[in-house]
């Protein structure tokens, strides 16, 4: 299994000319998804996840998605239930739903294009996912700590400032930033367009200030020096000239973030998670939350309503009997117990001195 970071080659899947065999079916399915305009990464990780789950079948004399059955599924599930990476680590229950998503859909395009007889995926149970909260949030504070990092004497460091600073107005994801071109931003409008997003969907966003402010000084002292070509229009470079990998992105920022040393881990998602809650604790609405983070249902944005801490403390304080100051009302009525008032008709008089016996009940 590959991880993030550690890359590893994809494994050989069997007889590549065998048109009923599991390369062929893979790469026919391959094919389907390209003519339904499918998004590349969807299908990279389609094509992935399928060649892993061929090899695993290859090793054990399963050659054919036809000799796939039910407990064959089965068995790869509690496969990776009980799969060890190198370093001892688990698949993820996350994880573990990818892979079996993956094959689970492969079958029923299988069956419905009639490449097979049955599908055996169609009972199978995926992993249950539970709706875990971001690993971190960074306050305002520790998020300018993170964007005072990079070296702004050099071209790169002036780079990278841009980057987070865009990451931190827009919260748009590390793919949309890699992809963004010169003409995507408009400083007169005060608009990012993200184009191609997650579901092939576009958006346009606002844009902070000061992240245009940084984008101009990038575009006048530092994209100049790191351009290789004079037909290329992507707005944010790489070391060499070309265009930004988002896993590069992805190491830029976790340094950063880790020589902030603010006691939190993370990288380009971390910015996505702290501006949408820091906007929702200052006042925005959820749905224009959905709408910054371009997230079809609004479900999957009302997970930063958990972690919006700040409202919640405000009304703890305001309503928890051992946080609320006390009332006038209640301020008078301690007074009270705590001394006669003046007019109270428990006080006593000359007539009542306080060690006389009570008097005797008057006989009828």
């Amino acid at each position: 299994m590959s991880r993030k970071g550690n890359r590893k080659p994809l494994p050989p899947i069997g007889d590549a000319s065998d048109k009923l065999g599991m390369q062929a079916m893979i790469d026919d399915h391959r094919t389907s998804l390209e003519v339904r305009n499918y998004a590349r990464d969807t299908i990279r990780q389609r094509e992935k996840y399928l060649r892993w789950f061929a090899a695993w079948c290859g090793e054990r004399g399963i050659t054919r998605p036809g000799e796939v059955t039910k407990p064959v599924l089965e068995r790869y599930q509690r496969h990776l239930y009980y799969y060890r990476s190198e370093d001892d680590k688990p698949l993820s229950f996350r994880s573990q739903y990818q892979h079996l998503s993956h094959v689970k859909a492969w079958y029923k395009w299988l069956a419905r294009e009639n490449r097979v007889l049955f599908n055996p995926a169609s009972e199978l149970d995926l992993p249950k996912l539970g709706r875990s909260l971001p690993k971190a949030i960074l306050s305002a504070s520790e998020a300018e700590a993170v964007l005072s990092q990079p070296d702004l004497g050099d071209p790169h460091g002036i780079r990278d400032r841009a980057i987070l600073e865009v990451f931190y107005s827009t919260g748009i994801r590390r793919r949309e930033l890699a992809g963004l071109q010169l003409y995507d931003i408009d400083a007169e409008r005060k608009t990012l367009m993200v184009r191609q997003g997650k579901g092939k969907k576009d958006r346009l966003l606002p844009i902070g200030n000061r992240a245009l402010q940084w984008i101009a000084v990038y575009l006048e002292k530092s994209r100049p020096l790191l351009v290789a070509g004079t037909h290329c229009h992507t707005l944010f470079l790489s070391n060499i000239g070309g265009p930004l990998e988002p896993d590069s992105l992805t190491e830029y920022v976790r340094q950063y973030v880790d020589a902030a040393e603010i006691g939190k881990r993370g990288s380009c998602h971390l910015f996505r998670h702290t501006m949408a809650t820091l906007m929702l604790e200052n006042g925005a609405d959820i749905r224009y939350i959905q709408a910054m983070l371009g997230h079809a249902q609004l479900s999957t944005t009302q997970i930063y309503t958990q972690v919006s801490i700040k409202k919640l403390q405000q009304i703890h304080e305001l309503t928890h009997p051992a946080d609320r100051p006390p009332s006038e009302d209640e301020e008078a009525e301690n007074a009270t117990d705590d001394g006669a008032a003046p007019n109270d008709s428990s006080s006593k008089d000359d007539d009542h001195p306080d060690d006389a016996p009570p008097a005797a009940p008057v006989p009828r």
